[in-house]
This record gives C-alpha cells, sequence and structure tokens, in this order.
C-alpha cells in the first residue's frame, strides 16, 4: 500500500490539499476442519485507489467554503478454488466486482455571533461491473454465469446550524434532501433535532438527538442464467430499496477530575433494513433487505487525564439488541411467510468491551496497547450467543 497527504498554502485565504492512497490485498479465505479436509481453498484479492483534492477558500472572517472533487476505485474478486476429488454438492463460485466512484462536495461554513452554520451540495455517479459465476466441481451441471453493468448516481443538499441560545445551552437542528438514481429512483428528507444543557458549576452536560437517514440501495443483483436458475428452485430477487432510518438517542457526559464519563442510550429503528444471504463458507453475499429492524442499548465511555504525565487510558462498553421483523421486502427471497414478531440478527451481540492506554514516551515516541471483548454473535436462530 501507498499513501501521500500534500498541502499547499497559496496564500493566507487559500489552501491546497491533496489526498491519493493505493492498497493491495489478498485474503485466504478461512475454513473450518470439514472444509479444508475437503479440499477447499478459496481466495480474495482487493484493491482500491483514491484520489482526493480540496480547496479551501476564507471568503471572510469566520466564512469557509470548500470544493472537494474525488475519484474512487475499488476492486474484490473472489476466487473459489477446490483441490480435493470431484465431487456434485461442491459449488466453485466466482466473483469479480469493479467499481468506479466519480464525484464532490462543494460545502460552506459560517461561524458567526451564536451561529455555527454548515451547508452543501454532494453529487457522485457510480459505475459497477460484476461477474458472478458458479460451477460443481465434477462438471455434472453446465456452469452458470453473469456479467452485470450499472450506473448510479447520488445527490444531496444538506443544512444545518448549531445555535447557542445560552451559555449553557445549545441548539443543534439539520435536514438532508437526497436523490438517488439508477435501476430505481428514489427521494428522502430527512430532518435531525438536538440539544445539549449544560449544568453550571457541576459542568455535567445531558444531550438529546433525533434524526433520519437514507442509506442507497446497492446496485448490483442477480439477473440472466442465474435468476432463471433461481426461478426454477422456487426463489426470485425481488428490487432492492433504499434503507430508511429513524434514530434516538439520550446521553449524560460526567467530568471528574479531569476524568471523563459518558452514558448514553440509543435506538435506531429501520425500515428496508440492509441485510444478506452468504454463498456458502464464502465472502460472497447477496444483499437484502427485511421488513423493518431495531437496534437498541446502552453504552458507556470513560477517558482519564494524562496520569504523571505518561499515560492516558481509555474503556469503551456496549449493551446492544439487534433484531428484526417482517419478511423480505428486497433481494433474494422464496416468499415464506415470516414469523410472528422480532428475530434476532446475524450480527446482534450483546456485550462489547474495549480499553486500552496510551504511553508518552520520550523523543515524542508513543506506544498504544488496546484489547478488545466481545460476547460472540447469535447462534443460530437464538436466543443463544455464540462464546
Amino acid at each position: 500500500s501507498a499513501f501521500t497527504s500534500l498541502t499547499f498554502n497559496k496564500s493566507p485565504e487559500d489552501q491546497l490539499r491533496l489526498v491519493v492512497s493505493s492498497r493491495g490485498d489478498h485474503y485466504q479465505v478461512p475454513n473450518d476442519p470439514d472444509q479444508q479436509a475437503l479440499g477447499i481453498r478459496d481466495v480474495e484479492n482487493e484493491r482500491d485507489d483514491l484520489v482526493n483534492f480540496s480547496w479551501l477558500q476564507v471568503v471572510s472572517p469566520g466564512t469557509v467554503l470548500t470544493v472537494s472533487p474525488f475519484y474512487h476505485f475499488n476492486q474484490a474478486h473472489y476466487i473459489g478454488a477446490y483441490v480435493g476429488q470431484p465431487d456434485p454438492d461442491v459449488v466453485i463460485p466466482q466473483d469479480d466486482r469493479g467499481s468506479n466512484y466519480m464525484g464532490g462536495v462543494v460545502s460552506l461554513a459560517v461561524n458567526h455571533g451564536k451561529h455555527n452554520f454548515h451547508g452543501g451540495f454532494q453529487v457522485f455517479g457510480a459505475r459497477d461491473n460484476q461477474l458472478f459465476g458458479v460451477v460443481t466441481s465434477d462438471g455434472s451441471n453446465p456452469p452458470l454465469s453473469q456479467r452485470e453493468k450499472v450506473w448510479g448516481n447520488v445527490e444531496a443538499l444538506f443544512l444545518e446550524d448549531q445555535y447557542k441560545l445560552t451559555s449553557w445551552l445549545t441548539i443543534n437542528g439539520g435536514v438532508r434532501l437526497t436523490h438517488f438514481g439508477s435501476t430505481a429512483s428514489e427521494n428522502a428528507v430527512d430532518p435531525r433535532i438536538g440539544a445539549a444543557l449544560r449544568v453550571p458549576r457541576l459542568n455535567w452536560v445531558f444531550r438529546g438527538f433525533y434524526g433520519r437517514y437514507y442509506q442507497a440501495p446497492p446496485q448490483l443483483t442477480v439477473n440472466g442464467p442465474l435468476l432463471e436458475q433461481a426461478a426454477q428452485q422456487g426463489f426470485a430477487f425481488l428490487p432492492l430499496r433504499g434503507e430508511r432510518d429513524e434514530q434516538h438517542e439520550f446521553g449524560l457526559t460526567i467530568p471528574v477530575a479531569g476524568w471523563i464519563f459518558d452514558v448514553s442510550n440509543f435506538r435506531t429503528g429501520a425500515k428496508n433494513f440492509f441485510d444478506h444471504d452468504i454463498l456458502g463458507n464464502s465472502n460472497i453475499f447477496f444483499p437484502l433487505t427485511i421488513e423493518r429492524a431495531r437496534i437498541r442499548g446502552w453504552e458507556g465511555t470513560m477517558n482519564s487525564p494524562r496520569i504523571a504525565g505518561r499515560a492516558q487510558f481509555h474503556a469503551a462498553y456496549s449493551h446492544q439488541y439487534a433484531e428484526g421483523a417482517g419478511g423480505v421486502t428486497g433481494g433474494l427471497t422464496d416468499f415464506e411467510p415470516p414469523d410472528e414478531g422480532y428475530f434476532f440478527l446475524d450480527h446482534d451481540q450483546r456485550h462489547t468491551l474495549s480499553t486500552g492506554v496510551n504511553l508518552r514516551l520520550p523523543r515524542q515516541a508513543w506506544a498504544d496497547f488496546n484489547a478488545s471483548y466481545g460476547s460472540g454473535f447469535v447462534d443460530g436462530e437464538g436466543p443463544e450467543h455464540l462464546p
């Protein structure tokens, strides 16, 4: 991999920035003991390239204009490999996807009096080119493959303002207007509002937030011979629609002698929740959407001051639930009626904990030590979880 970041100050009011990165990765897909003994040796090769240019112009004191075009290329090539005996039950997959993204952001930031305003316009286009295929290891069935090339675009207008009503009360508000166009066309209007109240003398800060979010759907799906094969098995691929989320959060920050403790409660409700169907043990996923989902829980963090001028400790803990309900509204489905009530999503994880320390060393050197714990994802359909 390679990375570079260049900054040029043309004048006190003009700054030019250039960020360029390139990365290539090779992965061996993990097997369980049975798959290893069977002879499965799948690999995945990835590539990621990014060029981002930014121009910052100080229009007037407290007002900054930013123009930032970019280009991004991402590729993931999954190569199924099998070294065992020919077996009609062993399917060898291949998935080669390349995505080109081109676009930019124009934004204006104004800090004046009690207002801190930020607004702008974002636009980008995407071109996806994907080859997907499967073949049985003994050649008993004819190979199936498809190539799909799709264009899409997203345009978004965003406006937000932070208003300091008093020295102890701050209000935030904003809205984001989004248009998505590809094989489907969608529009979204997402308001957001929040407030933070600081208790004098104690300096405790209570905060609350409500917001809506829109996430555009993936452009690529399944068609051609693969779709025909799925139809013969009683399956179909429904059109994918964008996910729409509604989030609530309440929190409290408590400073004590340089230590900072924070606790928050959050709840996110989603319609057309993005999930996936995985192909065997591979890293190939078919996107799908579930009618609705809810993600709720508590989070707590702790950050210490710099102790003895050397060590700074931090910790974060989360206790959460991730559940879905309803049937499949987009992607691969057999149209089977869903069970009533909520079920655990496959990435539901009850407890997560991370902690660490940052050490400041002589000669401007430093070191980080971190440890993480997770209680395990849901085991099958739940409610038990893996260790």
